[in-house]
Protein backbone atom coordinates (compact mmCIF):
# COMPACT_ATOMS: atom_id res chain seq x y z
CA UNK A 1 0.00 0.00 0.00
CA UNK A 2 0.98 3.72 -1.12
CA UNK A 3 0.00 6.27 1.52
CA UNK A 4 -0.86 9.86 0.10
CA UNK A 5 -1.96 12.75 1.02
CA UNK A 6 -6.00 13.32 0.72
CA UNK A 7 -6.53 15.64 -2.68
CA UNK A 8 -7.44 19.59 -1.73
CA UNK A 9 -10.84 19.06 -3.67
CA UNK A 10 -13.51 17.33 -1.74
CA UNK A 11 -15.20 16.49 -4.62
CA UNK A 12 -12.83 14.05 -5.79
CA UNK A 13 -13.26 10.03 -5.62
CA UNK A 14 -11.00 9.83 -2.83
CA UNK A 15 -12.89 12.06 -0.44
CA UNK A 16 -16.50 11.14 -1.67
CA UNK A 17 -16.04 7.62 -0.17
CA UNK A 18 -15.35 8.72 3.25
CA UNK A 19 -11.42 9.66 3.69
CA UNK A 20 -10.63 12.63 5.83
CA UNK A 21 -9.55 15.42 3.51
CA UNK A 22 -6.51 16.37 6.29
CA UNK A 23 -5.14 13.00 6.74
CA UNK A 24 -3.12 10.50 4.93
CA UNK A 25 -5.20 8.03 2.47
CA UNK A 26 -4.05 4.40 2.05
CA UNK A 27 -4.00 3.43 -1.59
CA UNK A 28 -2.83 0.43 -4.06
CA UNK A 29 -0.34 1.05 -6.34
CA UNK A 30 -2.99 0.24 -8.88
CA UNK A 31 -5.37 3.35 -7.64
CA UNK A 32 -2.58 5.53 -6.89
CA UNK A 33 -1.42 4.66 -11.07
CA UNK A 34 -5.02 5.43 -12.12
CA UNK A 35 -5.36 9.09 -10.40
CA UNK A 36 -1.88 9.71 -11.80
CA UNK A 37 -2.19 8.83 -15.43
CA UNK A 38 -5.73 11.29 -14.55
CA UNK A 39 -3.98 13.83 -13.72
CA UNK A 40 -1.07 13.99 -16.13
CA UNK A 41 -3.71 13.76 -18.47
CA UNK A 42 -5.75 16.62 -17.20
CA UNK A 43 -2.59 18.60 -17.02
CA UNK A 44 -1.36 17.47 -20.75
CA UNK A 45 -4.81 18.67 -22.14
CA UNK A 46 -4.80 21.74 -20.33
CA UNK A 47 -1.20 22.66 -21.93
CA UNK A 48 -1.99 21.60 -25.29
CA UNK A 49 -4.74 24.81 -24.96
CA UNK A 50 -1.56 27.32 -24.37
CA UNK A 51 -0.67 27.14 -28.26
CA UNK A 52 0.80 29.67 -30.81
CA UNK A 53 0.52 29.81 -34.20
CA UNK A 54 -2.28 28.23 -34.62
CA UNK A 55 -0.85 24.41 -34.89
CA UNK A 56 -3.42 21.64 -34.36
CA UNK A 57 -1.81 19.19 -31.40
CA UNK A 58 -0.73 16.92 -34.59
CA UNK A 59 1.04 19.64 -36.39
CA UNK A 60 2.42 20.88 -32.91
CA UNK A 61 3.97 17.49 -32.38
CA UNK A 62 5.18 16.73 -35.69
CA UNK A 63 6.62 20.05 -35.68
CA UNK A 64 8.48 19.44 -32.45
CA UNK A 65 9.77 16.44 -33.87
CA UNK A 66 11.39 17.78 -37.00
CA UNK A 67 13.03 20.00 -34.74
CA UNK A 68 14.10 17.62 -32.12
CA UNK A 69 15.06 15.31 -34.94
CA UNK A 70 16.97 17.25 -37.15
CA UNK A 71 15.79 16.41 -40.80
CA UNK A 72 14.14 13.51 -40.58
CA UNK A 73 12.58 11.55 -43.07
CA UNK A 74 8.46 11.33 -43.49
CA UNK A 75 8.61 7.91 -42.80
CA UNK A 76 10.99 8.36 -40.12
CA UNK A 77 8.84 11.04 -38.55
CA UNK A 78 5.88 8.78 -38.92
CA UNK A 79 7.07 6.26 -36.97
CA UNK A 80 8.33 8.74 -34.54
CA UNK A 81 4.57 10.62 -34.29
CA UNK A 82 2.84 6.67 -34.44
CA UNK A 83 1.25 7.64 -37.64
CA UNK A 84 0.18 6.79 -41.16
CA UNK A 85 2.87 8.09 -43.79
CA UNK A 86 0.16 9.27 -45.76
CA UNK A 87 -1.46 11.39 -42.55
CA UNK A 88 1.71 12.63 -42.28
CA UNK A 89 2.13 14.40 -45.46
CA UNK A 90 -0.73 16.44 -45.00
CA UNK A 91 0.86 17.21 -41.61
CA UNK A 92 4.02 18.69 -43.18
CA UNK A 93 2.48 19.82 -46.18
CA UNK A 94 0.11 21.81 -43.75
CA UNK A 95 3.01 22.94 -41.93
CA UNK A 96 5.08 23.80 -45.26
CA UNK A 97 2.25 26.17 -45.84
CA UNK A 98 2.14 28.46 -42.88
CA UNK A 99 5.85 28.61 -43.30
CA UNK A 100 7.15 26.27 -40.49
CA UNK A 101 9.04 23.66 -41.95
CA UNK A 102 10.83 23.13 -45.64
CA UNK A 103 11.65 20.06 -47.78
CA UNK A 104 15.33 19.26 -48.05
CA UNK A 105 17.00 16.63 -50.66
CA UNK A 106 18.72 14.29 -48.78
CA UNK A 107 22.77 15.23 -50.07
CA UNK A 108 23.23 11.31 -49.81
CA UNK A 109 20.52 10.00 -51.68
CA UNK A 110 18.21 12.71 -53.67
CA UNK A 111 15.56 10.70 -54.00
CA UNK A 112 14.59 10.82 -50.46
CA UNK A 113 13.31 14.12 -49.08
CA UNK A 114 13.90 15.33 -45.56
CA UNK A 115 11.91 18.16 -43.68
CA UNK A 116 13.47 20.91 -41.52
CA UNK A 117 12.22 23.45 -39.23
CA UNK A 118 12.72 26.66 -40.63
CA UNK A 119 13.42 29.70 -38.30
CA UNK A 120 10.00 30.62 -38.26
CA UNK A 121 9.26 27.56 -37.03
CA UNK A 122 11.35 27.38 -34.18
CA UNK A 123 10.01 30.58 -32.97
CA UNK A 124 6.28 29.69 -32.92
CA UNK A 125 8.01 26.31 -31.38
CA UNK A 126 9.87 28.79 -28.29
CA UNK A 127 6.50 31.14 -27.94
CA UNK A 128 4.35 28.07 -27.38
CA UNK A 129 6.97 26.71 -25.00
CA UNK A 130 6.84 30.43 -23.40
CA UNK A 131 2.92 30.32 -23.36
CA UNK A 132 3.14 26.68 -21.81
CA UNK A 133 5.83 27.70 -18.93
CA UNK A 134 3.94 30.92 -18.26
CA UNK A 135 0.49 28.71 -17.88
CA UNK A 136 2.27 26.46 -15.18
CA UNK A 137 4.20 29.13 -13.34
CA UNK A 138 0.61 31.46 -13.07
CA UNK A 139 -0.84 27.96 -11.58
CA UNK A 140 2.40 27.35 -9.24
CA UNK A 141 2.11 30.94 -8.08
CA UNK A 142 -1.18 30.71 -6.74
CA UNK A 143 -0.59 27.75 -4.58
CA UNK A 144 0.66 28.37 -0.73
CA UNK A 145 4.96 27.57 -0.56
CA UNK A 146 4.19 24.13 0.72
CA UNK A 147 2.69 22.88 -2.24
CA UNK A 148 5.53 24.58 -4.47
CA UNK A 149 7.86 22.43 -2.64
CA UNK A 150 5.89 19.36 -2.51
CA UNK A 151 5.60 19.79 -6.38
CA UNK A 152 9.19 19.92 -6.59
CA UNK A 153 10.10 16.68 -4.93
CA UNK A 154 7.13 15.15 -7.11
CA UNK A 155 8.74 16.49 -10.03
CA UNK A 156 12.19 15.04 -9.39
CA UNK A 157 10.11 12.02 -8.82
CA UNK A 158 8.52 12.28 -11.98
CA UNK A 159 11.61 12.89 -14.08
CA UNK A 160 13.48 9.25 -12.54
CA UNK A 161 9.70 7.48 -13.45
CA UNK A 162 9.98 8.54 -17.15
CA UNK A 163 13.83 8.31 -17.20
CA UNK A 164 14.00 4.28 -16.39
CA UNK A 165 14.23 1.98 -18.96
CA UNK A 166 11.72 -0.50 -19.35
CA UNK A 167 12.96 -3.95 -18.10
Amino acid sequence: MVFVSAPADPSTEQAAIGHDPAGPVEVSESELASRLRLAVTRLHRRLRQQTAGGLTPSQASALASIERLGSPTLGALAARESVQPPSMTRIVGALEALGYVSRVVDPDDRRVARVAATAEGQCVLQRGRTLKNAFLADQLHRLPDEDREALGALTALLERLVEREDP
